[in-house]
């Protein structure tokens, strides 16, 4: 080789017209490719060699495709064929000699392999310039600091058996096999053997290492909490008054090696937080809120003003970009050390960087000087948000001028926003370029204020907060910040003017409560009193307890979809009483009704009985479906058009009342006295228990026997004489209309074609949550007080294999069936959960000391009750969700929620029931597909599957061992086995 042919640049004829792009770029490309297509690239060429064979590289798409238990194999593209590929045995042990090519040389691969080898022992450590304290006293730390300004605390630790027992050593001898949750920036849920992890982290060399970031470590290794408390300045936490399974991740074990750490971000929900660190270095670096680092890349939708950020590692940050900072734009910064506890407060900017392996622990709270904060952080809409972070970057042009011109702030100063990549440092060399950035970074405090009175006025005041789609990233959903909230009003009354104001931000609370009062007034009952100011329960309708009285504000799905819901359950308590069922004894009677309005600024009320549609609604030109004008026109049938129409569509509620959020039908309910099952479960006896189950198979069977309306099949206007269907993906279904039961059954059967169009993208957008090292995402419904385990993926490929394309045959609603072959649909409650039952004592019991006037009522019952042994089921609540369909829907919740897979329970339930499941297809010739659709089992399986709401989430959790099954079938019989045993045939 001459030496003319040593030096070339390799380059233009290895990538061909790839060449014009940078190799950020090639490399970005390449890590969105699968494995095995990246093995075959880098067999294209030498400089396709080079890119391919990057250890950052296989690092990313080793984690893109890794769930479950990590084991490292010395190098990442060796782990991700092991560990993801399941390659065969005969080349496992394969080691192929790596290439050099000359000729080629890139500025992005250098940095990057200087980062990935580079050693931190003489990194810049001094003390920083954020205050260190010793001895401080509660009083000085909430008026000095607490949600002001961050601080070192010395001293906190001191006593702590962690100071001495938590090193890698001693935890390794531990703790070697229990496996703790790894970090890192896919959203895939990884773990590893701290005895894997410590082989790790001795042996890598990477740019962003893995490190230990587990919120359930009290779980795997409950000692661990024995070995620390938390610091008495930090004991305040409202979040506490929430159970276990109830409140958000708040405490995490933290393990990383040096070149580890979090990159920037805010805390979750605006919380503060304490960080106490065991073992080795620590540097930190903060900003106040709003005050976006640079290198941060903002982007901000310009419709709602929700904002997602991209940031640099911690490393890169410290390496490329503290160095170009001057020095009135650097950050607050310290390092620290062993036994030193630091202090984050609300809304602060921070990123960490461990400078040698490090061992700490850190909780996330609220507390009084927080609280409001985290409440605008958890309501409804995006805008207010973006702010409380990014400050003026999440607002567009003409909202900043408008805030500029409505406020006190007249010196506002916007920076735009920015992407800053390698090129864009590397073009900051420049003096002038540096002075400019300068200038320009150091207008990102001038007129912000992180205040709760100037942040309220970016929230959406036109979303309610019962009808707004939830932000994925808050730390709770909806209905435990409800509960949240009543807990709150309850436990600690001493504090009620500060949580009013939170509950107002979070809750709309002001504006529901005057709505609660003109409705009051109207029917003369009290006004709500102090304890009744705050909506009850977790449900998605604001309902109030004033006296012997429950007033219910219909707000759920919108207008159209909450006058359905009215409509329906108006209907429904008609036809329960016209038939004297022995039901209506255990549902609360109705004591008023109507429709509450704002028009020129004034409250009016319209009575109405549900029969017909009423003048306000007929005018406003804000329903959609065709209403009869006879009858129950905003009946069950109705109600089921409705879901017909929207069947398969992305609905946030919010459409049929975007402008007109002023009128609201309501029913003042008759008060039960009592608790909540959900109140009660921890400590009803067995007997207690057998006997609910037995009381709601006896009022499930009332219910399902109940007639329903006949449907006007000619009400049906896009459908004639044959309902035909057919999904995107080919799924389809014919029923004939040779009887209502059929075209009943068609409706129906609709809505499941269309929820089985889109399944497999929603479970695995469940499966994918972002496991962003803070965050605990909670579903809006059926969540069984938790988000639930993910499903498994491998499940998750197989569902169009076992959900059937024709649900049609799983129902056995088949062409030329004799009549009555078909089961008739039946009334279904669907949303009998632990919070929609209620329990009366059945033996004597008094109330505490003191007056009886005295006790408190929560939820419509006395809270107190001593000398109660045994409790008995009194009455069912909330037929707000009313539908017809088959009613082995009504037993997912059931199962679930309140006997939580109790098998035992689920047999009582069904010796009371005693009315079929299914069509007697026994004495018909089977339907295609074996004898997998004559199994109960099969059709609650594909129910479960097909669930609007996470309700696997909720299997996955009570099986646990189902997390790594093989099949549907085997989830199937583990379930739901003991429906095949189930003889409730006439």
């Amino acid at each position: 080789m001459d030496d003319s042919s040593a030096h070339r640049d390799r380059r233009p004829e290895a990538l061909g017209d790839l060449g014009v792009l940078p190799d950020e770029t090639l490399c970005s490309i390449l890590e969105s490719l699968s494995p095995r297509d990246v093995a075959r690239l880098a067999c294209v060429s030498s400089v396709m060699y080079v890119l391919c064979n990057e250890e950052p590289l296989w690092m990313s798409l080793c984690l893109k495709g890794a769930s479950g238990l990590l084991q490292y194999q010395g190098s990442w593209k060796k782990t991700t064929l092991l560990h993801n590929e399941n390659l065969p045995d005969k080349y496992k042990e394969y080691q192929p000699r790596l290439l050099y090519f000359d000729g080629f040389n890139s500025l992005f691969l250098y940095r990057r392999l200087y980062r990935c080898h580079t050693t931190l022992e003489s990194f810049h450590a001094d003390d920083g310039n954020v205050e260190r304290r010793k001895d401080l006293s509660l009083k000085d730390f909430y008026d000095q600091y607490d949600a002001k300004k961050p601080v070192m605390l010395t001293g906190l630790a001191e006593t702590w058996p962690a100071r001495h027992k938590w090193t890698t050593d001693q935890l390794l001898q531990n703790y070697g096999d229990v496996a703790f949750k790894i970090s890192q920036r896919s959203s895939r849920k990884v773990s590893m053997k701290f005895k894997d992890y410590v082989s790790y982290m001795e042996v890598q060399h990477d740019e962003d290492p893995l490190y230990i970031f587990d919120e359930k470590f009290a779980e795997v290794a409950p000692s661990l909490l024995k070995d620390y408390s938390v610091p008495h300045l930090f004991q305040e936490d409202f979040f506490d008054i929430l159970d276990a399974e109830q409140r958000p991740s708040y405490r995490w074990l933290i393990i990383g090696p040096q070149r580890s750490g979090a990159s920037w971000h805010v805390d979750p929900a605006l919380t503060s937080a304490w960080n106490t660190l065991l073992s080795g270095r620590k540097r930190w670096a903060l900003y106040p809120p709003g005050k976006v680092p640079l290198g941060v890349t903002v982007h901000v939708n310009e419709e709602d003003g929700d904002v997602n950020i991209e940031t640099p590692s911690s490393l890169q940050w410290w390496l490329d970009y503290y160095p170009l900072l001057p020095d009135e734009d650097k950050p607050i910064e310290c390092t620290q050390l062993p036994g030193e506890t630091i202090y984050v407060p609300s809304g602060w900017w921070h990123c960490v960087l461990n400078l040698e392996t490090t061992i700490a622990v850190t909780q996330n709270y609220v507390n009084s000087n927080n609280f409001e904060f985290v409440c605008l952080d958890m309501a409804p809409g995006y805008r207010h948000k973006g702010v409380c972070r990014v400050g003026w970057l999440a607002l567009d042009e003409e909202t900043y001028e408008n805030v500029r011109q409505s406020t006190c702030y007249s010196d506002l100063s916007r920076k735009e926003k920015r992407a800053k990549t390698i090129k864009d440092v590397d073009n900051l060399n420049s003096e002038s370029t540096v002075n400019g950035a300068s200038r320009n970074y150091g207008l990102w405090k001038d007129g912000f204020s992180y205040d709760i009175e100037f942040l309220s006025i970016f929230l959406d005041r036109d979303r309610d907060h019962y009808l707004s789609p939830w932000s994925v990233g808050n730390s709770i959903g909806q209905r435990e910040l409800r509960e949240w909230l009543s807990k709150l009003w309850i436990q600690k009354p001493q504090m009620r003017e500060l949580i009013w104001k939170g509950a107002c931000i979070a809750l709309n609370a002001d504006k529901w409560l005057e709505c609660a009062s003109k409705i009051c007034a109207i029917h003369n009952l009290p006004l709500p009193s102090d304890d009744e100011r705050l909506p009850v329960g977790s449900g998605s309708n604001p309902v109030y307890l004033v006296g012997n009285s429950v007033v219910k504000i219909f707000v759920e799905g919108g207008l159209e979809a909450s006058l359905y819901g009215f409509g329906t359950e108006l209907e429904f308590y008609r036809l329960l009483h016209e038939i004297n069922s022995p039901l209506k004894k255990h549902i609360p009677s109705i004591l008023a009704n109507g429709i509450i309005y704002v028009e020129d600024g004034s409250f009016n009320n319209l009575t109405w009985d549900g029969k017909g549609v009423p003048d306000i609604i007929s005018k406003s030109n804000l329903i959609k479906t065709k209403c009869d004008v006879h009858g129950f026109s905003f009946g069950v049938w109705g109600k089921k058009q409705l879901e017909y129409k929207n069947a398969g569509m992305e609905m946030d509620g919010s459409d049929s009342l975007a402008g007109h959020s002023s009128i609201w039908p309501y029913m003042i309910i008759r008060r039960c006295e009592g608790k909540m099952f959900a109140d009660l479960r921890d400590t009803l006896s067995w007997e207690d228990a057998t006997n609910l189950a037995s009381f709601l198979g006896e009022q499930l069977n009332h219910l399902h026997l109940l007639p329903h309306p006949p449907l006007n099949i000619s009400s049906l206007t896009d459908i004639e004489h044959e309902l035909s269907f057919t999904g995107t993906d080919g799924c389809g279904a014919t029923v004939n209309y040779k009887s209502n039961t059929a075209a009943e059954w068609g409706v129906f059967l609709r809505n499941l074609t269309m929820m089985r169009k889109n399944v497999s993208s929603r479970l695995t957008k469940w499966y994918n949550l972002p496991s962003f090292e803070h965050l605990n995402f909670l579903l809006k419904k059926f969540e069984f007080k938790d988000m639930g385990d993910p499903i498994p993926s491998s499940l998750i490929e197989k569902i169009d294999e076992y959900v059937p394309p024709d649900f049609a045959k799983l129902l056995n609603i088949i062409e030329n069936l004799p009549r009555g072959a078909c089961k008739p649909c039946s009334w279904i409650h669907s949303d009998i959960m632990d919070d929609n039952i209620y329990m009366e004592p059945s033996s004597a019991y008094s109330i505490s000391s003191g007056n009886a006037e005295d006790a408190a009522k929560v939820n419509g019952h006395l809270s107190s009750y001593d000398e109660v042994k045994s409790w008995r089921p009194s009455y069912i609540l909330d037929f707000s969700d009313l539908s017809i369909g088959d009613p082995l829907f009504d037993l997912i919740p059931i199962y679930l929620d309140v006997f939580r897979g109790d098998s035992d329970l689920l047999k009582r339930f069904l010796e009371s029931y005693k009315l079929p499941f299914a069509s007697p297809i026994s004495k018909y010739e089977s339907t295609d597909g074996g004898q997998k659709y004559a199994r109960l089992s099969y059709v609650a399986m594909c129910y479960c599957i097909l669930h609007d709401e996470n309700v696997l989430g909720a299997i996955f959790t009570i099986w646990k061992e189902l997390r790594s099954a093989k099949s549907w079938e085997e989830v199937e019989l583990t379930v739901w086995g003991e429906l095949n045993n189930y003889n409730g045939f006439p």
